[in-house]
């Protein structure tokens, strides 16, 4: 089970599986969310190609950015911060800066 670092780096979380079958993420105090695979080539979709802001700020992620539609689309619960990091630990995007993410196919 992978331990990666936030986005931001003051923390760090665990997840299990890939992004080709869904992910459980572990952080905080264990608390646990589901990302389904169907969901993460839906988010791939909807990027593809494309450099996009992370939007991690937990009440109100930038407009089009990896957070706002994690939020719309999978859950209202912040994961930017983790799944950003499974993406790029996984080799779909590539970080730009501190802020933005670039979806490489």
């Amino acid at each position: 089970m992978p331990t990666l670092p936030t986005w931001g780096g003051k923390s760090r979380f665990r997840y299990e599986g890939s992004v080709e079958t869904g992910t459980n993420i572990t952080y905080g105090q264990e608390r646990k969310i589901r990302v389904e695979a169907h969901q993460y080539a839906a988010l791939r979709r909807r990027f593809r190609g494309r450099e996009v802001p992370v939007g991690t700020p937990r009440t109100d992620p930038r407009r089009d950015s990896l957070g706002a539609w994690l939020q719309a689309n999978v859950t209202r619960v912040a994961i930017a911060s983790y799944v950003a990091l499974i993406l790029v630990h996984e080799g779909y995007v590539e970080r730009v800066d501190r802020h933005a993410i670039r979806f490489t196919g």
